[in-house]
C-alpha cells in the first residue's frame, strides 16, 4: 500500500478510537459513533480512489495493491454495515451492488412499473479488475459513486433515525437475516476467502455497537442472555478456520443466528419498537424463528375475503374454494379445470408431462406447471413475474384462451347457476365490504384461499433448525443432509441466489423477488439456448433477456420436472448443468448470464449431499382427497361435467 493510504487511514483510525476512549457516556454517543464510524469508510474509500489514481493497472503488482486497498474498505464497511442496510437501501446498492444493473419491483411498488437501478462500489470494483482492459476512469467511477452514496447516511432524514430506540432493534433484525441468508454465502464479496474473515471483523464491530448503543439506551438495552449468546456466536466463528470449506453453516444458523433472532424479536415485542420503514413491510414482529413460515408476507391469501377472520366462515370458503378448484365449470368448454395441469396429489403440479397440455388439447404449453405449493412467498407471480396477486393470476389462467378458455361473465354465469356456489358467494360477499356483489373475485379468492393453506407445512429440515438446543441433540435430518446445506451454502454456491429460509429469489428482508439469466438451453444437444425470453416480454431490457423468477427448492423431490420449459427430468441433471455453468459453461453464447460461467467442481458424494439437502426441504403436507361430486347446477348439460375436468 502507498504510504500515504497507511497514514491516512491511521490518521483516522487515531481520531475515531480516540472519540471511543475518551469521551464521556451520553445521549448522544450513539450517534457520534455512528458518524465517526461512517467518516472513518469514507475515509478508506477516499484512499482507494487514492491509490486507482496512483497505480498502474496495467501491472499485477498495481492491481494487487487496489484490491488490498479494497479489501480494506469492505472491512470498515462491514463495521456499520447494519445500519446501512436498514436506513438507506438504495444508496447501500452504490456502495457493495452485487450487479451493476438491476430491474426492481418491490412490494410497495409492485403496481408501478419495474424501474432500473444502477450499482456501484465495492463488490462491482473488485469484478471489474477480474476482466479484460481495466481502465481507470470505469473503476473510480465506481468507487467515487460509493463515496457519493456514503455522504447520504450524513443527512439529516437519516440521521433523525438514530435519536431514538426503535431503529435500532428493527435494523439488528434485518442483520441477523442477512447472516442466515447472505453475508457467508458470497452474494456480495467475490472472493471466497474474504467471506469469514469480513464475518468476523463484522461481528465484531456490532458487539461494539450493541455496547454503545446500550450506554446511551439505557432504558431499552439489548439484554443479557442476547449479549451472551452473541459472545458464543463470535467465538464459534473464531473455532471455524477461515475458510467456507470448512465453515458449519447448519450449527451456525441453527445454534447462534436462530436463537439471536428469537432474542431479537421478543426485544421487539417487549420495547414496542415501532416502524417507519418500507423494509418492514412485509415482516412480522410475531414470529420467533427464521423458519417460521409466517416470517414474512408475501401474497394476500384471502383476497376479497381480507377483512374475514372468522375461522368457521374461512373454513366455508376455503371449502367452497376447493370445489371451484376441481370444477371445470370455470373452463370454456366445462372441461378443464385448475387440477388439470396442477395435480393436488402431485404437490399442486404436473410431474407426469414437460410441460401440460394446451386448451385445444392437441398440442403443450411453452412452459412447465409450478407448484403452487409456497407460492404464496413470492411478490411476483408466473415464471415471468407478469402478476402481482395470486387472485390475478388465477383469473389470467381462468380467460387465457390457452389454458381455460373461459370468460369472466360466462364463468360467473355458470357457477351462480349451481345453488351451492351461489348460496355460499352470496353470503360470503355480504361480509366483503366494497364488494357485495358477488364478482370473478369472489371465485378466485376462494380458491386462492383453498390452495394457499398447503403452503403451511414444514419440513425435516425446518424442524431441525427450529429444534431447542436442549432437545438433547436428537437428529432430525442426516448428516448428509447438514453436510450438503453446508455445501449449498459454500461450494456450491445455491444460496446466492435461493435464500433463506423460502430458498427461493426472496432475500432480506423480503420485498421483491429476484430473476436470473442461467442459459437454460432448448435441449441437451446445447446448441441453442431456449427461445423463451422470460422476463424480458413483460420488462424490455438488456439485463432481463432469458432471466425468469428464481423458485423455491422446498419440495423439489416430488416437483419434476425442472426449468421453464421442464428440460431436465432429476435432480442430478439440474446439479450436473449448475455445476457446469449453465448454458455458457456448456458453450452457449449468453452474454447477460447472471449464473458464473466457472465450474463449481462438485465431487459425486457432494453432489448425493446436495440431493440430501433438498430431500430433507420435503415438507409434510397433509393432502386432501378430491371431492366426490360437484355442485348441480340449473343448466342441464354442465351437469354432465366430471371432477377435475376431463383433461
Amino acid at each position: 500500500m502507498p504510504k500515504v493510504s497507511c497514514i491516512i487511514v491511521s490518521i483516522v483510525a487515531a481520531v475515531v478510537l480516540g472519540a471511543f476512549s475518551f469521551k464521556p457516556w451520553k445521549a448522544d454517543h450513539y450517534i457520534n459513533s455512528y458518524r465517526d464510524k461512517l467518516n472513518y469508510f469514507a475515509a478508506s474509500e477516499s484512499v482507494l480512489l487514492q491509490t486507482i489514481r496512483s497505480e498502474d493497472l496495467t501491472t499485477k503488482t498495481g492491481i494487487a495493491r487496489v484490491k488490498e486497498q479494497i479489501r480494506l474498505a469492505r472491512l470498515s464497511l462491514k463495521g456499520i454495515d447494519l445500519w446501512l442496510r436498514y436506513l438507506e437501501p438504495t444508496a447501500y446498492h452504490k456502495i457493495n451492488g452485487p450487479l451493476a444493473v438491476e430491474w426492481e419491483t418491490e412490494v410497495f411498488e409492485k403496481f408501478e412499473k419495474p424501474y432500473r437501478r444502477e450499482g456501484a462500489g465495492l463488490s462491482l470494483a473488485e469484478m471489474y479488475l477480474e476482466e479484460k482492459n481495466v481502465t481507470k476512469d470505469s473503476l473510480l467511477h465506481l468507487i467515487q459513486s460509493s463515496l457519493t452514496a456514503t455522504q447520504t447516511y450524513l443527512e439529516d432524514s437519516i440521521t433523525e433515525n438514530l435519536n431514538t430506540y426503535h431503529h435500532f432493534f428493527l435494523a439488528n433484525r434485518l442483520f441477523l437475516l442477512n447472516l442466515a441468508a447472505i453475508y457467508t454465502t458470497g452474494f456480495e464479496c467475490p472472493e471466497p476467502g474474504n467471506i469469514i474473515p469480513e464475518l468476523i471483523a463484522m461481528l465484531e464491530n456490532v458487539k461494539d455497537i450493541y455496547t454503545i448503543y446500550n450506554g446511551s439506551f439505557i432504558t431499552t438495552p439489548v439484554n443479557d442472555r442476547y449479549l451472551r449468546l452473541y459472545d458464543s456466536t463470535i467465538a464459534f466463528v473464531k473455532t471455524q478456520g477461515l475458510t467456507v470449506e470448512h465453515f458449519n453453516y447448519f450449527l451456525f444458523i441453527r445454534n447462534y443466528i436462530n436463537p439471536l433472532f428469537s432474542l431479537n424479536q421478543e426485544m421487539i415485542r417487549d420495547y414496542k419498537v415501532v416502524s417507519g420503514s418500507f423494509v418492514d413491510y412485509t415482516l412480522t414482529d410475531q414470529s420467533s424463528s427464521v423458519f417460521d413460515k409466517a416470517l414474512y408476507n408475501g401474497q394476500n391469501t384471502k383476497g376479497v375475503y381480507n377483512s374475514i377472520d372468522d375461522p368457521q366462515t374461512l373454513a366455508e370458503i376455503k371449502h367452497i374454494g376447493k370445489l371451484l378448484f376441481y370444477d371445470p365449470i370455470l373452463s370454456g368448454n366445462n372441461q378443464r379445470s385448475c387440477v388439470s395441469c396442477h395435480k393436488s396429489t402431485e404437490y399442486f403440479t404436473d410431474t407426469a408431462a414437460t410441460t401440460s397440455r394446451h386448451f385445444n388439447n392437441q398440442t403443450a404449453l411453452p412452459r412447465n406447471t409450478p407448484t403452487l405449493i409456497n407460492a404464496v412467498y413470492n411478490h411476483l407471480l408466473m415464471l415471468d413475474g407478469r402478476h402481482i396477486s395470486l387472485q390475478n393470476q388465477a383469473k389470467d389462467v381462468i380467460t387465457n384462451p390457452a389454458e381455460m378458455g373461459g370468460t369472466e361473465a360466462d364463468v360467473l354465469k355458470k357457477v351462480l347457476s349451481c345453488n351451492e356456489y351461489n348460496d355460499a358467494l352470496k353470503r360470503f360477499a355480504k361480509l366483503t365490504p366494497g364488494h357485495t356483489t358477488v364478482s370473478i373475485d369472489h371465485i378466485v379468492s376462494a380458491i386462492t384461499l383453498y390452495y394457499s393453506s398447503f403452503s403451511n407445512y414444514y419440513s425435516p429440515f425446518d424442524m431441525a433448525m427450529n429444534q431447542p438446543l436442549s432437545a438433547g441433540g436428537k437428529r432430525l435430518i442426516s448428516e448428509e443432509a447438514e453436510k450438503g446445506f453446508n455445501l449449498f451454502m459454500s461450494k456450491a454456491q445455491c444460496g446466492t441466489c435461493h435464500f433463506v429460509p423460502q430458498f427461493n429469489g426472496v432475500k432480506p428482508p423480503y420485498i421483491s423477488s429476484e430473476f436470473e439469466v442461467i442459459g437454460v438451453p432448448e435441449d441437451t444437444t446445447y446448441k441453442n439456448i431456449q427461445i423463451d425470453s422470460g422476463r424480458y416480454k413483460i420488462n424490455p431490457a438488456y439485463e432481463t433477456l432469458h432471466a425468469f423468477r428464481t423458485g423455491t427448492i422446498r419440495n423439489a423431490q416430488f416437483t419434476k420436472p425442472y426449468m421453464h420449459n421442464g428440460l431436465f427430468k432429476t435432480l442430478e441433471e439440474v446439479i450436473d448443468f449448475y455445476d457446469a455453468g449453465g448454458g455458457v459453461g456448456k458453450g452457449l453464447k449468453i452474454e447477460n448470464q447472471t449464473l458464473s460461467s466457472d465450474s463449481l467442481k462438485l465431487t459425486t458424494i457432494e453432489k448425493k449431499e446436495l440431493i440430501a439437502f433438498i430431500e430433507s426441504l420435503s415438507e409434510q403436507i397433509r393432502f386432501e382427497g378430491a371431492p366426490a361430486q360437484l355442485p348441480s347446477s340449473k343448466i342441464s348439460e354442465l351437469n354432465q361435467r366430471k371432477v377435475g375436468g376431463a383433461y
